[in-house]
Formats: structure tokens, C-alpha cells, sequence
């Protein structure tokens, strides 16, 4: 593959874009998980689809072809300011608003896609992810979004630690809650930006996967936001690798090594404990 990406810029502009997601999605996620959000990923990641499949329809039905990519994003960041609404409206049971924006998406994208005929490997790519399928043009809009959600954690960081830890307390410093809704803004941007990478059905795995291999071996909060960036780029570049060498698409394999780096915090995890326990026995 490193051949490849010298040769090909589908291919380079497909790994450029990994590193992107591998850093911005585990950077949100961390907030997400600390937050008790987790779901809201999947929801956003269906009306993400629901715009797709619009996008899709709309060109088979005029002709006039419309990104997919951007009308995913429009309903991305929809279905977002959706949610804060609902959560806003439901205080004792905010986190309802998570399923009916989920079932609203899913609702959309069965509507959409019988109208517009059908499957077609476009949106297969959007579904599972495919190398083959970043552009230039793909890559640019990941690369801003991904420029916005690092200004933003670095400049807003101490807010978004109090919000996530003690919304109530936050409240109270009457801390600007329109920070929350630009977060939440930002989730489904990086939702929407990822999908091309990782497949609409596995992105809310690169936020929420990474973070949790991290939270087994870290002990603070900054060490967290580290170690979910570390674990979530070597999960990029290792799918990466793999679906190029093995054929098959990068989503899949990218969350099965993201599995696997979990799956060996808890080894880690479970002989450090047994360690323990053999040192005050002796």
C-alpha cells in the first residue's frame, strides 16, 4: 500500500482522510462516553443516511447531481439541533430524543431509497466504507471539519470538561449553553465526515470504541483524549492496510482491529490484577 499511495490519489486521498477521522472521532467521543451520549452517535449516523438516500433520489429524479456527502451533512446537523431540542423539551427524559431522531432517519432512508430505485454501490460505499470512494473534494470538507473540531476542543476545553462531568454545576457558572449545541453540531459533522472512511453502520464504532479500550488503561481525563487518538489512528491505518491488502472494505476491518485493541486492555487489564494479587500474597 505504501507504494500506492505515491502512485494513486484516490488511495492517498483515502488515508489522509483515516488519519483525520482517526483523530477528530475518539477527540469527541471521549466527551460523548464521559457523557453517557453514546447512542447519539448511531442516531445521527441513520439521518445522516436518510439525507444520503435524499441525495440520491433527488439526482435520479432530476438529474441534477447532488454530493451525497453534503446532503448527509445538511441532515446531519438537522437531526442534531434536533436532539438538543428534544432535550431540552424532555428534561426528565432527554434521552428519548435519541431513538425517535434514530427511527426518523431510518424511516427517511427506506422512503428515499425505494424512490430512487433501489441500492447502487455508491451507497454501498457509504454504508460500509470504501477507499475507492474519497475525492479531493471529500477530503478538503473532512480536512475543515476536522480543523473546526480541534480549534474548537482547544479553545472551549475547559468548558466542555465541566459540561461533561457537571451539567448541573455548568448551569450554575451559566456556562453559554450554546457551546453544547455547537458540540453536538460538531459530532454530526465528524459523523458525516467519517462515513466515507468507515461506513455509515460502523462510524459510531470510531467514537465510542477507542475511547473505551482507553478508559481500561488511563487514569485521568487528558490521558484519555491520548490514548482514544492513539488507539483510534492505529485503527485507521491498520484497516486501511488490511482492506487494501485483503480486498475487502476498510470499515469493517478498521472497527475489528479497533475490537481487537480492546479486547487486549482487558488481557492487560486482568494479568495486571493477577500480578497484583500474587505480589501481596508473597
Amino acid at each position: 500500500m505504501i507504494e500506492a499511495l505515491f502512485t494513486f490519489d484516490f488511495i492517498r486521498y483515502s488515508f489522509i482522510s483515516g488519519l483525520i477521522v482517526g483523530l477528530i472521532a475518539p477527540l469527541l467521543g471521549a466527551f460523548i462516553v464521559v457523557r453517557r451520549l453514546s447512542l447519539i452517535a448511531d442516531a445521527l449516523s441513520h439521518i445522516s443516511l436518510g439525507g444520503i438516500t435524499f441525495g440520491l433520489y433527488i439526482t435520479s429524479l432530476t438529474g441534477l447531481v447532488i454530493n451525497p456527502l453534503i446532503s448527509g451533512v445538511v441532515f446531519s446537523v438537522l437531526g442534531a439541533l434536533g436532539i438538543e431540542k428534544m432535550r431540552t423539551a424532555y428534561k426528565n427524559f432527554s434521552e428519548i430524543s435519541i431513538p425517535i431522531i434514530m427511527s426518523l432517519g431510518i424511516a427517511l432512508s427506506v422512503i428515499f431509497l425505494s424512490l430512487s430505485n433501489g441500492f447502487n454501490q455508491d451507497l454501498f460505499g457509504y454504508l460500509f466504507g470504501s477507499i475507492s470512494a474519497v475525492t479531493k473534494g471529500d477530503l478538503i470538507l473532512i480536512s475543515i471539519i476536522g480543523v473546526v473540531v480541534v480549534t474548537f476542543i482547544i479553545l472551549l476545553y475547559k468548558e466542555m470538561f465541566l459540561l461533561s462531568f457537571d451539567e448541573e454545576y455548568s448551569e450554575v457558572m451559566k456556562i453559554n449553553r450554546f457551546i453544547h449545541i455547537i458540540f453536538i453540531v460538531l459530532v454530526a459533522l465528524v459523523i458525516s465526515a467519517s462515513m466515507r472512511i468507515v461506513g455509515i453502520l460502523l462510524v459510531s464504532a470510531m467514537m465510542t470504541l477507542p475511547v473505551a479500550a482507553a478508559i481500561r488503561i488511563t487514569s485521568s481525563f487528558k490521558q484519555l483524549i491520548f490514548v482514544s487518538i492513539l488507539f483510534g489512528e492505529l485503527s485507521v491505518i491498520s484497516g486501511l492496510f488490511l482492506g487494501f491488502h485483503l480486498d475487502i472494505s476498510p470499515g469493517g476491518t478498521i472497527v475489528l482491529v479497533a475490537l481487537v485493541i480492546l479486547a487486549l486492555t482487558f488481557l492487560v487489564k486482568k494479568i495486571g490484577v493477577g500480578q497484583s494479587d500474587r505480589a501481596r500474597e508473597l
